[in-house]
């Protein structure tokens, strides 16, 4: 079986915290200089970005995810993953409806951009994508996992954002795996597979923090679809291994 290398967390000059330097085509170009074969979209609350990615990774030869990095009403963040861009933007209109109507002023945190592939801008959303929705945390999984998603808690151990920091510990749900910044994570794990994961804002960002995954031979179609069925399978056997157990050892220790 063939080694992945991965990054499931990634924005784009969508979201309101990102750079505006970090487009899909810049993020596609820089995950493919990484040495990245699949890569996925997630940014905050929204998937518009999405037909735009799906694009740059066609043209850089990468397989894509397409999801948003949601927020539940506890303010802890999860993605959740779809094989098609259709599917992603499918839910981010679900989470517009229980998005809260603050209006965004680009004077605080720069704007957020829907752009196509060769960066032009479509739309400027008026409203602020970084809040919390208002959904629970068990209720926003369940329904990204109805919808058939990959369902990963975000950087878990995280001070802010994260499900141990925002709900006490994580509950039990419909993960596929749940995402960590470090490897001290694995008994509050509760037994779920653990990746790592970017979570990159800026350019800079981009593979930092890639997890290796083994996948059969047709993980992925000619066109970059991956096959989701794949990858839980192979997260549920144990085949993903985290940055961290991939590092080569420091000083021969």
């Amino acid at each position: 079986m063939p080694l992945v290398r991965a990054d499931l967390h990634n924005h784009s000059c969508l979201s309101p915290c990102g750079s505006l330097d970090l487009s899909p085509a810049v993020l596609a170009r820089r995950a493919r200089d990484r040495g990245l074969d699949l890569v996925a979209l997630t940014d905050h609350n929204s998937a518009r970005n999405a037909p735009a990615f799906r694009a740059c990774c066609r043209r850089e030869g990468l397989a894509a995810l397409y999801g948003v990095e949601a927020t539940s009403a506890e303010e802890a963040h999860v993605l959740a993953l779809f094989a098609t861009v259709e599917e992603s933007l499918a839910f981010s209109e679900f989470l517009q409806g229980h998005l809260p109507r603050l209006p965004y002023d680009p004077r605080l945190l720069g704007d957020q951009a829907v752009v196509d592939a060769e960066d032009n801008v479509l739309d400027l959303p008026v409203l602020y994508l970084g809040a919390a929705l208002d959904l629970g945390w068990d209720e926003l999984c369940l329904e990204a996992d109805s919808r058939g998603a990959l369902v990963i808690p975000a950087h878990i151990d995280r001070l802010a954002f994260g499900a141990l920091a925002q709900l006490g510990f994580l509950p039990e749900g419909p993960y596929a795996a749940v995402e960590a910044l470090h490897p001290q994570v694995r008994g509050e794990a509760r037994g779920y597979p653990v990746i790592s994961g970017s979570d990159a804002h800026h350019p800079e960002h981009v593979g930092r923090r890639p997890f290796v995954l083994e996948l059969p031979e047709d993980w992925r179609s000619g066109d970059g679809t991956v096959r989701l069925e794949a990858l839980r399978e192979a997260l549920a056997a144990g085949r993903a291994r985290p940055y961290w157990e991939t590092l080569p050892p420091s000083n021969g220790r």
